[in-house]
């Protein structure tokens, strides 16, 4: 049974690599409900395997993800009687999924299983990329079909030759794809940045790491201020560096016209003016307006008031203003706790470099909340989660740079990942480094 339980998820895994790219390519497949039921048998197999996945030694650690759960379940009650149409419902049943998702992070806290879920991940839908490849139509859907490849560039200076190629062949996939998929260049590039950091780790110190972390904890405050105060907005670039001048791309439009696409148009400070706008209007600032609801746009309102009768937009392109709308700076203020905890832990609470980079990467990458990130029951937000729940298990914390280089060879080696096994097994510790 528990065998069954496990290949299933794994299977549920891979498809839902397909409805992540969805958005960005000619393709028809499925449809909402097929989807939806994809994602809660996905959700049932990560409760099934909770108990033997989980280790109980982690159940005080992870206390903010209880916390964020127990509060995105009280919004999706509160929904429930807020919610007064077909597409509310609709709604509030996409978004409740999201909001369980997390439950994830307490099987990711399992180093087999995650070792798992990327190893089949590579074996079946990697191959599989080439199939997709002719229907993509932006080139988001590069990046977001390859987001394990992002996982695996922290750890590319000890992959197997083969697979250092392999890695490098599709991150580079993702660059050609298109520079005007910013939000995939400036991850990819962070991920290939942090794991080659690694061959010069005799010269980063540990202050380094704890310095570079605050100013990531520290920056999207500071920029929220500057920009609400119109002092500085991170958004208007081409103002303070082109002096108005734009920057262009060059590429092909999905009708095989030649158009050029503004690198640095600012595309998000209209969203954070609307979406402030509308709570501080309907008095949700605190609480939220539920996932059955959305913000009220000046911009979306009009098209989507035909089928909702209201002059609301349900989520936008930057998830921490979705997670405000939806559960207000309680939600936003215990989604960031989940972050800073499990960043914190990675850096001064881990006994391996790996860990610290996937702190940094976990920083970073609430950081990115404040631009992008789709809150999407997808790919990019599982292998996010995972990240989170290595950094609050103490099995990957305790790991050191030789038992992490054992473990991401395991990945892509069946050997190595039987090695794996064994260690975990007998209990032992690595007493023959693969890396000085």
């Amino acid at each position: 049974m528990k065998n069954t339980q496990l290949y299933t998820f794994l299977i549920c895994v891979v498809i839902i690599t397909i409805p992540s790219i969805l958005p960005w390519s000619s393709l028809s497949i499925g449809n909402t409900t097929i989807w939806w039921v994809l994602y809660a048998l996905t959700l049932i197999m990560i409760m099934a395997l909770k108990k033997p996945y989980f280790n109980v030694i982690d159940d005080k650690t992870i206390w903010p993800i209880k916390l964020y759960l127990f509060w995105n379940i009280i919004s999706i009650i509160r929904g429930a009687f807020v919610a007064d149409n077909y597409w509310e419902w609709k709604a509030l049943i996409d978004v409740t999924m999201f909001f369980i998702l997390p439950i994830i992070i307490y099987v990711s806290t399992n180093k087999l299983l995650v070792q798992k879920i990327v190893s089949f991940w590579l074996k079946y839908a990697l191959p599989a990329f080439f199939i997709f490849l002719p229907f993509f139509t932006l080139a988001d859907a590069t990046g977001g079909y390859l987001i394990p490849i992002m996982f695996l560039l922290l750890f590319l200076p000890v992959l197997p030759l083969k697979w250092k190629i392999i890695v490098l062949f599709f991150t580079l996939m993702v660059f050609l794809a298109g520079l005007d998929a910013r939000s995939n260049i400036i991850k990819y590039s962070l991920s290939l940045i942090l794991g080659l950091s690694f061959n010069f780790r005799r010269f980063i110190k540990l202050w380094m790491f704890k310095f570079v972390h605050a100013i990531f904890l520290a920056l999207p405050f500071v920029l929220l201020v500057l920009g609400l105060t119109d002092i500085f907005n991170v958004f208007k670039m081409d103002e303070y560096i082109n002096h108005g001048n734009q920057e262009y791309n060059v590429k092909v439009n999905n009708f095989g016209d030649v158009e050029e696409v503004d690198l640095m148009a600012d595309s998000r400070t209209f969203l954070y003016a609307e979406v402030i706008s509308s709570a501080i209007n309907n008095n949700y600032i605190y609480f939220g307006r539920t996932p059955a609801r959305g913000y009220d746009s000046e911009f979306f309102g009009e098209q989507n008031f035909e089928y909702t009768g209201k002059l609301e937009r349900q989520a936008s392109e930057v998830s921490i203003l979705n997670l405000f709308t939806w559960t207000g700076l309680v939600g936003v203020i215990l989604y960031s706790i989940v972050f800073f905890r499990a960043s914190v832990l990675a850096i001064y609470r881990s006994n391996s470099y790996f860990m610290k980079i996937i702190g940094l990467f976990v920083a970073f990458r609430w950081i990115y909340a404040f631009v992008e990130d789709f809150t999407n029951f997808d790919l990019s937000y599982i292998f996010l989660l995972m990240t989170i729940a290595m950094c609050y298990s103490k099995e990957f914390r305790e790991m050191t740079n030789s038992e992490f280089t054992l473990w991401i060879n395991g990945i892509v080696s069946k050997r190595f990942r039987t090695q794996t096994q064994n260690l975990i097994i007998s209990g032992s510790r690595i007493s023959n480094p693969l890396i000085h």
